[in-house]
C-alpha cells in the first residue's frame, strides 16, 4: 500500500493521544484530537485514484467535523446534537461507500446474513430500549443515530460476505469498533459514567477509522501507479 507514511504517523499520534487520555490529561483534546483524522485522510488522499475515493474522503471530513464539534459539549447540549448530526452524515456516507465496493461473489450466504442481521437488530433494539428512560428530549435523535450506525454495520457485514480478503474483514471490524465506541459514549453520557471512558471511546474510534480506511484501500488494489 502506498503512502504508508501517513498511516504510521496516525498510529504514532494515536498512541501518544491515548496514553495522554489514560493518564487523565483530557484537556489536551483541543490540541491533539483535531489532527488525527486529517492525518489518515491525507493517507487516503495521496493514495492512487479509485472510484470511491471521494466518498471515503467525504466520510472522513464529516467525522472530523464531528470530532471538533464534540470538543465543545461542555458549553451546551447543542454541540452534542450538532456532533451527532455530523457523525450521522458520516455513517450515511459510509453506507454509500460500502454499497459501492466491488463484490467478488454474486450472492452472499443468506443463512449467515440473516443470522448476522438478527444479531445487529437485537443490538439496536436492546441498546435503544436500555437507554430510552435516560434520553429525555434526545430520544428521537439518538434512536435515529443508533439505527443508522446499525445499518452501517449491516452494510459492512454484507461486505464481509461478498468482498475480497483481507479488506472485507478490515472494514467489518472497523464498523464493529465504531459501534462499540458509540455504545460506550452513549452509556457513559446517558446512563452511568464509565471509568476512563474517554480512553476507551477514542481507542475503539481511532481503531475503527484506521480499519475502515485501510480496508477500503485494500478493496481497491487495481491499476497501482508506479
Amino acid at each position: 500500500m502506498r503512502n504508508t507514511y501517513f498511516f504510521k504517523i496516525y498510529a504514532a499520534f494515536s498512541i501518544v493521544y491515548l496514553l495522554i487520555l489514560l493518564l487523565g490529561y483530557e484537556r489536551f483534546d483541543l490540541f491533539l484530537k483535531p489532527i488525527l483524522i486529517p492525518i489518515i485522510g491525507f493517507g487516503a488522499y495521496f493514495f492512487r485514484k479509485f472510484p470511491t475515493k471521494n466518498t471515503l474522503l467525504t466520510a472522513l471530513i464529516f467525522s472530523w467535523i464531528g470530532d471538533v464539534i464534540l470538543l465543545f459539549t461542555d458549553l451546551g447540549e447543542i454541540y452534542f446534537i450538532l456532533g451527532l448530526v455530523a457523525f450521522l452524515i458520516a455513517h450515511i456516507i459510509y453506507c454509500i461507500l460500502f454499497n459501492k465496493q466491488d463484490k467478488i461473489r454474486k450472492k452472499q450466504n443468506k443463512s449467515i446474513f440473516v443470522f448476522g442481521s438478527i444479531l445487529i437488530a437485537l443490538y439496536l433494539i436492546g441498546m435503544v430500549s436500555f437507554l430510552m428512560p435516560y434520553l429525555g428530549d434526545l430520544e428521537i435523535p439518538v434512536t435515529i443515530y443508533a439505527s443508522i450506525i446499525s445499518i452501517m454495520l449491516l452494510f459492512a457485514f454484507n461486505g464481509l460476505l461478498v468482498w475480497d480478503k483481507p479488506g472485507n474483514l478490515l472494514v467489518f471490524l472497523g464498523a464493529f469498533f465504531f459501534v462499540v465506541s458509540d455504545s460506550i459514549l452513549a452509556i457513559n453520557k446517558f446512563y452511568s459514567p464509565i471509568p476512563k471512558s474517554s480512553f476507551f471511546i477514542m481507542l475503539t474510534y481511532l481503531l475503527a477509522q484506521y480499519l475502515i480506511v485501510t480496508g477500503i484501500l485494500k478493496l481497491n488494489p487495481k491499476k497501482v501507479q508506479q
